[in-house]
């Protein structure tokens, strides 16, 4: 895992869970791999074991790793399609509107959106 940034806005083990999550949906972590054992991940982020652990069992609990006894945790088959989906339906219900309020209150207009759009593309 790359270097985290704990905020004070969020339960650490909630950040976590949310790191490893833009991991699956950025395929740094792909159906099969298995996730740093929990032991490794606390050492190397001084995390308490702890907190790793309700991560993961969040991760569990939702069916984006499973595990497997002796194993460790491993990336589901259906992770990163169930996380697409999800992560879709959040942002069209929680992040869209405020995008679109901030969009009407600064008076933008579509072919301004678009034409910045293509500007930041093309650097």
């Amino acid at each position: 895992m790359a270097a985290i940034q704990w905020s004070d806005g969020a339960p650490i083990y909630r950040q976590l869970k949310d790191r490893v999550i833009a991991m699956m949906l950025d395929g740094l972590l792909k159906p099969g791999d298995p996730l740093p054992s929990v032991r490794q991940v606390a050492a190397e982020y001084q995390l308490n074991p702890i907190t790793v652990s309700r991560a993961y069992q969040e991760l569990a609990d939702e069916a984006l790793v499973e595990k497997r006894r002796g194993l460790g945790m491993y990336v589901t088959e259906e992770a990163a399609k169930k996380l697409l989906v999800n992560e879709r339906e959040r942002f069209l219900t929680e992040e869209w509107p405020q995008v679109m309020e901030r969009i009407a209150r600064l008076g933008l207009r579509l072919e301004e959106l678009m034409a910045a759009g293509r500007k930041e593309g093309s650097q």
